[in-house]
C-alpha cells in the first residue's frame, strides 16, 4: 500500500486524478510456506493482472523482484521508477553484525538466494524459514524466535523502519535479487494512455540494470525456486552487471559472473544479461526450464 499510495501521489502532482484498489494477493495470505513450494513469486502479481484484465483497475504498482520474468500476453511493464537502496539488511535486537552471532545462531529467510549466501559467509548457522510482511517478521523476530533476520533495505526506509537497520551487506557480501528495490508498473498493452501517463515517472538507468538482471534470471529459468542473484549499475553509458548462482547441494559452493559493456537500450541489456547467465551455466550452475 505504500508503494501504491506513493505512486498515487506522483500522478497526483502531475494533474492525474488517482484513487486506490487495495487488495490481498495469495503472496500475502500464504504465510506458512516458502514461495518456492507454493507457487513462486507470481502469487503476489495474479489478482491484481485479473483487476486490470477486468477494468477494474487501470494499473497495478509490484516489487519488481516478486514481478515473474514474463507477463501474460496483453499484459505490459509500462514504466520501471527509480531505484531505491537494492542491497539486503541485516536486523538483530542484540547482535551488530552477522559475523558477531555466536556458533548455531538462527537466522530468518524465506530467500534461497539470501540462504545460499549467507551459508557462503557463515556456514556454521541455521536458516530458517521467515514469511508474512515487514510487521509479523519483526514481531517474529522480537519474539525471540531468530538470533537475527535479513530483509530487504528499501522496504524498511520506504516504512521509516530504517532504525531497525543495524548493518547493511553490501553487494560483494549479499548480491541483491534481480530487480530489488526497484518498483514496477503494469497495465494492459492496449492501455496506451495509462502507459503514457506513467512515462513521467520513468526512469531509464534504472530501467536498464533491472532488464539486465531479469535477462539473467530469464535465462537460467525465472524461478524463486533457484538461489540466483544478479546486479547491475549504470555508469554513464556502461553497464557493469554480477550474478551468482548458488548450490543447494554443496553449501558455499556459489559461481559467479560479471562483464561491464556499452548498453544504449533495453535489448541490449538484455543481451547482457543473457550473456552473463550462459557463463554461470558454463561453469555449472544448473539451468531450471520454465514450467
Amino acid at each position: 500500500m505504500w508503494q501504491a499510495q506513493h505512486v498515487q501521489a506522483l500522478l497526483i502532482q502531475g494533474g492525474a486524478q488517482v484513487s486506490l484498489l487495495g487488495m490481498t494477493t495469495q503472496g500475502d495470505q500464504i504465510l506458512d510456506r516458502s514461495l518456492s513450494k507454493v507457487g513462486g513469486k507470481g502469487l503476489f502479481v495474479k489478482e491484481l493482472e485479473v483487476a486490470l484484465e477486468s477494468g477494474a483497475a487501470d494499473l497495478a504498482v509490484h516489487s519488481l523482484k516478486d514481478v515473474p520474468m514474463d507477463l501474460p500476453q496483453g499484459f505490459s511493464l509500462a514504466c520501471v521508477m527509480e531505484r531505491e537502496d537494492p542491497r539486503d539488511a541485516w536486523v538483530s535486537p542484540h547482535w551488530a553484525s552477522l559475523q558477531d552471532l555466536p556458533k548455531g545462531a538462527v537466522v530468518g529467510t524465506s530467500s534461497l538466494r539470501r540462504t545460499v549466501l549467507l551459508k557462503a559467509l557463515r556456514p556454521d548457522l541455521v536458516i530458517e524459514p521467515l514469511r508474512g510482511n515487514l510487521d509479523t517478521r519483526l514481531k517474529k523476530l522480537d519474539a525471540g524466535q531468530y538470533a537475527g533476520i535479513v530483509l530487504a533495505a528499501a522496504g524498511l526506509k520506504r516504512l521509516g523502519l530504517q532504525e531497525r537497520i543495524r548493518r547493511v551487506f553490501e553487494v560483494d557480501e549479499m548480491l541483491p535479487a534481480p530487480g530489488q528495490g526497484a518498483l514496477g508498473l503494469e497495465a494492459m498493452q492496449h492501455r496506451e494512455d495509462v502507459i503514457e501517463a506513467m512515462g513521467a515517472l520513468s526512469h531509464q538507468s534504472t530501467w536498464l540494470a533491472v532488464s539486465a538482471e531479469r535477462a539473467v534470471s530469464r535465462a537460467m529459468g525465472g524461478s524463486c525456486s533457484m538461489p540466483l542473484a544478479a546486479h547491475a549499475t549504470m555508469q554513464g553509458e556502461y553497464l557493469t552487471l554480477h550474478a551468482a548462482w548458488g548450490d543447494l547441494e554443496v553449501p558455499g559452493r556459489i559461481l559467479r559472473a560479471h562483464t561491464t559493456q556499452e548498453v544504449a537500450d533495453i535489448e541490449a541489456a538484455q543481451k547482457l544479461g543473457t550473456w552473463v547467465a550462459q557463463q554461470l551455466i558454463d561453469q555449472g550452475a544448473q539451468h531450471q526450464a520454465l514450467a
